[in-house]
């Protein structure tokens, strides 16, 4: 056996079943390896961001990695944005990084580059293979560094003649890893907090917001008046009907500053004290008032679930929370479309157990706050605010889940990023319905210029922002790809094509067409 039948061998006996691939020269023997290992699926991506993107989508709803297959610094290099992503939500990935020879290396051939040095600012974790007999050893350590609770970014280097080289190493066993779990005195301090605390709360993230976890937090709250609040973007949050229902916390500082400015207590759990996503003059950085007690629960690392279990106990919390999620049919108001009614039709028609992977931006707001009445779903969001991660997002949660239906809730700036997404849903028959949200501008941009002071830019400083000069044809782009498409102008349209969507298995495109941003001071 080559190095790379080993490596791969080992990946598979460990449990790693897709390889999410963008290779090369390079990585010729790496795939052939795949290409002999029957338990590992490959999936080809047409972009490198495409390839990571899926990976963490496939991270978040699988709870175990997947592998990349990157070719050399500037492959991984392209797929650093949605590492980054990746990385702000936990997820486990294991990146697999072809190298040149190692002889050939003093060459200085023109894909010669510091590999370390792209993976570093992405990478939770990094080894590089020194043998043949290694390169096996190498790739179970990453396996074993991305299952670290509840998951990390870990990137390998795997030079070709190591892949391609025989040897008589056997297929390492990667080794069971246990989650850290908090202190009896932390459960205790925090307990006493919530006592003593006449306004208290609850901000919850990672792994404290899916359904049991959540289910644990409503026991604390029935118990102590805690009100529940989550990040403003986060890694997966199970909801609906029937589910423990959370605040989310504003996106914009100063409204997350108030929301949270009589909180005299608030414990976190699965995250950190909350932070305002960008800074502005004159506004806060940190959001909890300065008076709070903020204290941590659970950090990232430490089990969430076992953490909030044994805080309701040691509160004598009843058995089931006080309030959970009614479900709720939205009436429609018929016309154009608009982000309140989008979110509406998304509503009434979410199916059970649906994904949603959201990077609807400034569009996607009224979906989000009407599917908390819908039926019991996951919702992903754009975790580290590289915009990009949407389409291949919701490509790896439908790899992982390919029983349920996922939505990819997709703006239409943030699309152009990975578009080559559409053509990977087609080729593997994926059930992904896409709805691109088309106002033919980074609207976000627009309110965040207002927000820094510029309520009267010039037509230079406007065309920056703007995507209509030429407008952009999804319809087309997506059939170009393979996939079915429609276009949804009105209420009445896209209500009609979302519900046959939700009734359709495969590949879908939904173009919704939205009124454009318009500045509020528009003179000039």
């Amino acid at each position: 056996m080559t190095g790379a039948d080993v490596l791969i061998k080992a990946l598979a006996d460990a449990g790693v079943e897709v390889c999410f691939a963008n290779p090369g020269t390079s990585e010729m023997q790496l795939v052939a390896a795949i290409d002999g290992e029957p338990r590992m699926r490959a999936i080809l991506g047409l972009f490198e961001g495409v390839v990571t993107g899926a990976a963490d989508g496939y991270g978040r709803m699988a709870d175990k990695p997947a592998l990349t297959l990157l070719h050399l610094g500037p492959g991984f290099g392209n797929g650093s944005a949605n590492l980054h992503n990746a990385r702000r939500a936990q997820s486990p990935v294991i990146n697999m990084i072809g190298d040149h020879a190692t002889y050939h290396r003093k060459f200085d051939a023109p894909l010669t580059s510091d590999i370390e040095g792209f993976a570093s600012p992405v990478s939770d974790w990094i080894g590089h293979s020194e043998s043949p007999e290694q390169l096996a050893e190498i790739g179970v350590a990453a396996l074993e560094a991305a299952q670290v609770y509840p998951g990390q970014i870990a990137s390998f280097i795997a030079p070709a003649d190591h892949a391609w080289s025989e040897t008589s190493a056997a297929a390492p066993k990667a080794k069971a890893l246990t989650t850290p779990r908090v202190t009896d005195d932390t459960i205790a301090i925090t307990a006493q907090a919530l006592r003593q605390g006449d306004t208290s709360a609850l901000f919850l993230g990672g792994r404290a917001l899916r359904a049991d976890a959540l289910w644990q937090a409503g026991r604390i709250a029935a118990a102590t008046g805690a009100r529940l609040i989550s990040e403003t973007f986060c890694a997966r949050i199970q909801r609906g009907a029937g589910r423990v229902p959370v605040e989310r916390l504003p996106y914009f500082g100063e409204q997350a500053a108030e929301f949270l400015q009589d909180m005299e207590t608030l414990v976190v759990v699965g995250s950190k004290a909350p932070v305002s996503f960008f800074a502005y003059p004159d506004k806060p950085s940190y959001l909890p008032a300065e008076t709070a007690d903020v204290l941590t629960l659970a950090d990232v690392r430490h089990d969430a679930l076992d953490a909030l279990t044994r805080l309701a106990d040691a509160l004598d919390a009843p058995e089931s929370p006080a309030v959970l999620q009614a479900a709720t049919t939205h009436a429609l108001e018929p016309g154009p479309m608009n982000m309140l009614e989008l979110g509406k039709v998304i509503a009434n028609h979410l199916p059970e157990n649906a994904i949603v992977s959201d990077e609807g931006a400034t569009n996607g707001m009224g979906a989000f706050a009407y599917t908390g009445y819908s039926a019991p779903h996951e919702w992903l969001m754009l975790t580290g605010g590289a915009i990009g991660q949407g389409l291949p997002l919701a490509l790896g949660a439908a790899v992982a889940c390919p029983d349920q239906k996922v939505i990819a809730l997709q703006a239409d700036g943030g699309a152009m990023y990975t578009v080559q997404s559409l053509w990977t849903m087609v080729r593997e028959n994926l059930d992904v319905t896409v709805v691109l949200l088309n106002n033919s501008s980074y609207a976000i941009l627009n309110i965040e210029m207002e927000r820094v002071g510029v309520v009267n830019p010039s037509d230079k400083a406007r065309s920056l922002l703007d995507l209509s000069n030429p407008t952009i044809d999804w319809v087309h782009i997506a059939q170009g790809m393979g996939m079915s498409a429609s276009r949804a102008e009105s209420v009445a349209d896209f209500d009609q094509q979302f519900a046959d969507a939700m009734q359709q298995q495969g590949p879908r495109l939904i173009e919704v067409i939205l009124p454009g941003y318009m500045f509020s001071n528009p003179q000039g």
